[in-house]
């Protein structure tokens, strides 16, 4: 294995539909690296066509390690992540090869470089009374209360963000402190790679905004409802509460499924749900340090990220 000080690892980030996946592919095919997907979404089996997972002949193109791993019904957290992708790099590195970790969940970004902040394990009873308070006054009414007690950690939140205020809250109540303050106090050995980290923003946000568009009315077309459909035959204690549901999409499929509201709004609330997506991705990226942003909309996108990765791994 190459010695410590020089191993290297790339991270390639950026909102949903800036085009790291082709970007990724694009490098595998000319570059000694491999790819860890970074994405809470993918690693789930059997959720396709709503998480944008790469189609059968990509990923025999170019292989992306941590997708396709658990079923819909289990959790898979950040700890998990992080442990899970410090072995595959290692590994990686063993063969003489540069990990590129791709994706925009980016929490398991900032788990993966600075370390886990210690925070308890999910409790299922303060769940459970979180859960039936918000079912009387609202989340947006919980997201005030978050604000009350954390506003650092509700001011990067929208107020429909349900799964991640109410996991601000029960940190709260298991621990009497803030998440923003665990995340703060956070301590670990430094991730033991030289990084380089690319970022990659839109220089313009409507034409992000259409490319998502564009990409959930596909998503419709391919038969995401169907997907969902299906999941929930298989998956028959799926709910709009387990984790897997609360992807992007799949939450409001599953709604439309129940008849709460028709194709038409699904497929309205899908887009909104993933520009509100984007835009939290984008708060992430805005607060991260030694990046270099590169125009998701450039039409030279991946050779521009050939070239830096490229330079990188041999200089």
């Amino acid at each position: 294995m190459a010695a410590l000080e020089n191993l290297k690892a790339v991270f390639l980030m950026g909102p949903t539909a800036s085009g790291k996946t082709g970007a990724a592919v694009h490098c595998y095919s000319k570059l000694p690296v491999e790819i860890i997907s970074v994405d809470s979404a993918l690693v789930f089996k059997d959720m396709n066509i709503g998480t944008a997972k790469p189609d059968a002949a990509t990923l025999a193109s170019a292989p992306h390690h941590l997708i396709d791993m658990i079923p819909p019904t289990e959790a898979y957290s950040a700890a998990n992540f992080r442990t899970d992708a410090l072995r595959l790099m290692a590994e990686i590195t063993a063969r003489g090869k540069v990990p590129v970790l791709v994706g925009g969940t980016m929490l398991y970004f900032k788990a993966l470089e600075g370390g886990l902040s210690g925070l308890p394990e999910a409790n299922q009873d303060i769940r459970a009374k979180l859960d039936a308070e918000a079912a009387q006054i609202g989340w947006p009414a919980m997201h005030s209360k978050l604000a009350s007690i954390d506003p650092e950690t509700a001011t990067r939140l929208m107020p429909n963000d349900m799964q991640r205020i109410q996991r601000a809250l029960e940190v709260y109540e298991i621990t009497g402190e803030t998440m923003s303050s665990l995340f703060a106090k956070q301590t670990s050995e430094a991730l033991p790679y030289k990084l380089l980290k690319i970022a990659l923003i839109p220089s313009d946000r409507k034409v992000l905004h259409a490319r998502i568009e564009a990409r959930f009315e596909q998503m419709l077309k391919d038969g995401f409802v169907d997907e969902v459909r299906v999941l929930i035959a298989k998956y028959p204690s799926l709910t709009p509460e387990s984790t897997a549901m609360r992807c992007v999409g799949y939450r409001q499929a599953l709604e439309h499924l129940n008849g709460d509201f028709d194709l038409a709004e699904l497929r309205d609330r899908g887009i909104f749900a993933t520009r509100q997506l984007a835009k939290r991705q984008l708060t992430w990226l805005r607060g991260m340090v030694d990046v270099k942003e590169l125009d998701c909309l450039n039409s030279n996108l991946n050779e521009f990220i050939f070239n830096d990765i490229n330079q990188f791994i041999t200089q």
